[in-house]
């Protein structure tokens, strides 16, 4: 079975981590993974820097453009994470664009991910229609879950439709804003959480965008499966380095 979908069955609310690959240094990759398994983060979506990054605010996009000029490539990443499953067991995903996968092409991009233990991927910007129809079977073959996305605006057919062809969870934006620009969810996104909760689709849902401390982890959770923080752990990279992120994780749970 997919550690997604093993992590998924835990009875606990998973507490899910997004930071962009080769920041704040090229190589301190392996050792965020780590340190953040070992501080009891349940999944961990690694970010692949892009050039173009349409779902992303500020903070993410600065760290994405920092670890650009680092050096990070989609071959440096996988180059880092080679014997990433020999000291990391949780479930990691690669979150990123669809233009560098299909640079690399997605028959190599699949395969090299499932050698190297990756368990699954985000791609804001690959349509469920094109993957559905074009890169599932690719997907499925090499045993990985493809994390579809909803917003407020996603209408209850296509819900459906997506909860249809995935196999792991639902990525529940909290708005249609980019990621780091809330804080706190007012009475909209509650009625949209519970919304969403009243479909009883097949596959659980995660929430991500405007998570960024103990209080909002919690409300997300009330509804979903998981939360997914992102740019507050970024910014806390940035002003508190690499060296105390036991001391983030502790204040969210």
């Amino acid at each position: 079975m997919n550690r997604i979908n093993q992590k998924l069955q835990e009875g606990k609310k998973i507490l899910s981590i997004y930071f962009s690959a080769g920041y704040p240094n090229l190589n301190d990759t392996v050792q965020i993974i780590e340190d953040l398994e070992k501080n009891g983060v349940d999944m961990i979506e690694i970010g692949l820097p892009f050039s173009d990054p349409l779902a992303d605010g500020p903070t993410i996009q600065a760290s994405s453009t920092q670890a650009l000029h680092n050096g990070m490539t989609t071959q440096v990443l996988f180059d880092q994470l080679k014997d990433i499953r020999n000291t990391v067991s949780i479930p990691l995903i690669v979150m990123g664009y669809f233009n560098p996968m299909l640079q690399y092409g997605i028959e190599n991009f699949c395969k090299k991910c499932a050698e190297i233990g990756i368990d699954g991927l985000i791609i804001p910007d690959l349509p469920v229609d094109v993957y559905a129809e074009e890169y599932k079977e690719t997907f499925e073959k090499y045993g990985l879950i493809n994390v579809l996305l909803i917003t407020p605006q996603t209408a209850d057919e296509r819900i459906r439709f997506i909860d249809s062809v995935s196999n792991g969870f639902i990525y529940m934006v909290s708005s249609a804003s980019v990621t780091g620009s809330q804080s706190g969810f007012g009475s909209d996104q509650e009625a949209y959480f519970k919304r969403i909760s009243d479909m009883n689709l097949n596959n659980p849902q995660v929430i991500g965008f405007g998570i960024n401390n103990k209080e909002t982890f919690n409300q997300a959770t009330q509804f979903a499966k998981g939360a997914i923080i992102g740019s507050a752990f970024i910014q806390y990279l940035t002003e508190s380095g690499t060296g105390k992120i036991a001391e983030f994780v502790k204040a969210i749970r």
